[in-house]
């Protein structure tokens, strides 16, 4: 038994010295695995969208190495192969594609690195006192983007935020939790409350 609990301890140390959160027990109910499940997401998964912004990096081409944005047609317009599909690929799959068309008759073996160096922004709409579009920062949660909009209106529900992401049809209602995570491109709507 000790050595049961001597071991939960350690693990418990080893996943807070790694940055992990540990979620306490409680939190287990339906309603909240729906919240972890949106949780910010990982940047090697990450899906770009229009308005992000780029750093393309190809080794040993200065004239082909810069900073370039997602287009409103949903590409990126790059030097000598043209326009490159870029709306939900992952910049992996972005520097696949450019690797590939360079080596077509360009380059003869491209190395391509891109990171993503600024995200597009956010919306938040409603019962806040200054609803508007907002920079993306990385980790963003509801609370941090109601602060952002200087707050709540007296009238505000404090209950619920409604969540629409860039790609979605509808608007999810969620619990206003301060661990809600923002997406690049989301928006965010916060209700009136009824007496």
């Amino acid at each position: 038994m000790r050595a049961r609990s001597a071991l939960g301890l350690v693990m418990g140390a080893s996943l807070i010295c790694l940055g992990l959160r540990v979620p306490p027990a409680a939190a287990n109910t339906s309603q909240n695995v729906a919240v972890v499940e949106r949780q910010a997401p990982a940047m090697k998964g990450y899906r770009l969208g229009v308005g992000d912004k780029l750093r393309i990096i190809v080794f040993n081409e200065p004239n082909l190495t810069g900073e370039f944005s997602v287009n409103a047609n949903g590409t990126i317009s790059f030097p000598l192969i043209g326009d490159v599909p870029a709306v939900l690929q992952t910049k992996d799959d972005v520097a696949a594609t450019i690797t590939r068309r360079l080596a077509d008759g360009y380059l003869r073996t491209p190395q391509v690195s891109i990171d993503v160096i600024g995200f597009r922004p956010f919306y938040i709409l409603g019962e806040v006192n200054k609803p508007g579009e907002y920079p993306y920062e990385p980790g963003l949660t509801v609370m941090d983007a109601v602060a952002a909009a200087q707050g709540f209106t007296y009238r505000a529900d404090k209950k619920y935020v409604f969540i629409k992401q860039e790609h979605q049809a509808a608007e999810v209602r969620d619990p206003l939790q301060a661990r809600v995570p923002v997406h690049p491109g989301d928006t965010l709507r916060i209700g009136e409350r009824f007496f």
